[in-house]
């Protein structure tokens, strides 16, 4: 095991470093792709593209409205990167509340390696929040949700979303649970195939390095919500999407003044580290198909103690 670590982390770094030399930062629209083969679509993917799209731009505008919210000041930074596979647009903002909030907007333009494709990808957008408050008692939340269109004319939609909390305040992890829950609820589905894949990951996770999240949200990586539509299965994980984030931003705003003790600050510390080790070692898209200055400048915590 040992050996075959040290193999992939000097895979990463010579990546990595690769990379560096490489890549190349862009200006343009920000939901555009340049080379997506658009003339492969059907209409039923067209619409569920165009929907997607809409809530996509919806979330952007409503989260970084919400840091704003929450800090007052905000600084912002922006990169976009291009790669064989896809074009990446980050933007992130600081703030002395939420003291750093990723997003990644993954604009795929063929099928990468080692990522959830069930084609031949035409078209594809990879979303996601990271968002890492001041305070120690609240933790980070990862919110993904994703849509691919395949040559074959079918589709696929998947998502993550849940919290790595340093210290663990059960009235708000209950809470954060009950939301997730009243989703499936709604929809008459079962959550706990999704809260299994939440707590152990996928077939590909080295579980040694793995993220220690809080198993109250949901992975949908595995089996679609809606094995017969995936209509329905992305109006679940929007729905999903944006009732957990909301819930989590409310336990900012309900944190953000209270008192904290070494041992909170400390627990922060150590999820951050694990959070980092779990993206260079664990996590299989992470550490072997998206850029490590892609991930690195999206969802890696501000600070990182050793």
């Amino acid at each position: 095991m040992m050996q075959r670590q040290q193999r992939r982390f000097a895979r990463l770094i010579e990546f990595g470093a690769a990379w560096m030399l490489a890549f190349c930062v862009l200006t343009g629209p920000v939901w555009a792709g340049g080379h997506e083969r658009l003339d492969e679509r059907t209409a039923e993917q067209q619409e569920l593209a165009d929907r997607f799209l809409a809530f996509i731009e919806r979330m952007e505008d409503k989260y970084f409205g919400r840091m704003e919210e929450l800090n007052g000041e905000t600084a912002y930074e922006e990169k976009y990167v291009t790669t064989d596979y896809a074009e990446w647009d980050m933007k992130v903002a600081r703030g002395s509340v939420v003291e750093k909030g990723g997003r990644m907007l993954g604009m795929e333009t063929k099928s990468p390696p080692n990522t959830p494709s069930r084609g031949d990808v035409v078209w594809g957008r990879f979303f996601s929040f990271d968002i890492h408050p001041k305070t120690p008692l609240v933790g980070q939340i990862h919110a993904v949700i994703l849509l691919q269109l395949y040559a074959d004319g079918t589709s696929g939609a998947a998502g993550w979303l849940g919290v790595m909390p340093g210290t663990r305040i059960a009235e708000d992890i209950d809470y954060l649970k009950e939301t997730m829950d009243a989703v499936f609820a709604r929809h008459g589905k079962d959550p706990s195939l999704y809260r299994q894949l939440i707590c152990k990951g996928t077939e590909d996770t080295i579980f040694e390095f793995r993220r220690k999240p809080a198993c109250v949200g949901a992975s949908f990586y595995g089996p679609p919500v809606y094995r017969e539509s995936t209509s329905k299965s992305l109006d679940f994980l929007a729905e999903a999407y944006e009732e957990f984030t909301d819930a989590y931003f409310a336990t900012i705003e309900r944190r953000k003044g209270d008192p904290v003790t070494e041992e909170d600050i400390a627990a922060q510390r150590r999820m951050r580290k694990e959070w980092l080790v779990d993206q260079l070692f664990s996590d299989p898209y992470a550490s072997e198909s998206v850029p490590f200055e892609v991930w690195f400048f999206g969802n890696v915590a501000p600070v990182i103690h050793f």
